[in-house]
């Protein structure tokens, strides 16, 4: 049995329309759209229910065993102070504390006990609707971007280069390296050991502090232990030198700053270096 009201709460969350903006669509009063979402008018009309799909470029269909779905409304369980339901096209949370709470962005909460905050709503969101999408839209690549490793036949076999993108094609990050050769290193390395040089991590700024740059570089560090390659280097200043050691690597040198990563040999040991 379907749920009119929240279906009609996912329907309209879906079309990003207020219950006044689905009002002026539809021709159903808003105070109508109010009672049947608040399942205060239990049986509304056929009539009704048609207008305010159809306003949402919605269709009722009827059949047999449901083989698809509306997402719910993320925070359909939260009521404001009076008990009711949160707008249905925003993004509500809980506030907890004043840092949850635009509101008390002037008050110095920090340094005040929790005895003295001022009185705190049961819930709060933003009307702001460029704010909004901006923040759906980075959830969506949060859950949609795929990283792989991007092979050109143009390049030689000791470029590597990996992206990060939609499943739409459009990138949202890339990483590219290089192997270095052992024979121009000054010393003696190794026999056959092989080292990579991180040329650098690019991230689309509408997109960053998702963990795409994370993932990018365990990407690297994945591929280096398929093929057999212990050591990675790079070099970097302030905000990079700080991503990198947060992803593994070492400090060797600073001004700028020289990072490594080894991975370890057999009984545990870092390679020479």
């Amino acid at each position: 049995m379907t749920d009119l009201a929240a279906t009609l709460r996912s329907l309209r969350r879906a079309a990003d329309l207020s219950q006044r903006e689905l009002a002026g669509k539809s021709g159903v009063p808003q105070p109508t759209i109010a009672r049947i979402e608040s399942g205060r008018s239990a049986d509304p009309s056929f009539r009704t229910v048609e207008r305010l799909v159809g306003a949402v470029a919605g269709r009722i269909v009827l059949q047999g065993p449901v083989t698809g779905e509306l997402a719910p409304v993320p925070h359909e369980g939260l009521r404001d102070a009076a008990g009711r339901h949160c707008p249905a096209h925003v993004d509500a949370r809980e506030v907890r504390e004043p840092k949850d709470w635009p509101g008390a962005w002037w008050a110095h909460w920090f340094k005040v006990p929790s005895n003295r905050w001022p009185p705190l709503p049961a819930v709060t969101f933003r009307l702001d609707r460029t704010v909004r999408d901006r923040e759906r839209l980075r959830e969506a690549v949060r859950r949609d971007y795929v990283v792989r490793r991007y092979v050109d036949p143009a390049l030689p076999s000791t470029s590597w280069r990996f992206v990060a993108e939609l499943p739409d094609g459009d990138l949202v990050g890339e990483l590219r390296a290089h192997e270095r050769i052992s024979d121009l290193l000054i010393g003696h390395p190794e026999p056959g050991q092989r080292q990579v040089v991180l040329d650098g991590v690019l991230v689309a700024s509408a997109y960053r502090l998702l963990g795409i740059g994370r993932r990018l570089v365990a990407a690297l560090l994945g591929e280096m232990d398929g093929a057999g390659v212990r050591s990675a280097h790079a070099i970097a200043e302030s905000a990079g030198a700080r991503f990198l050691l947060a992803c593994g690597f070492e400090l060797e040198a600073s001004r700028p700053a020289a990072l490594r990563f080894d991975r370890p040999v057999s009984g545990g040991r870092p390679p020479p270096r």
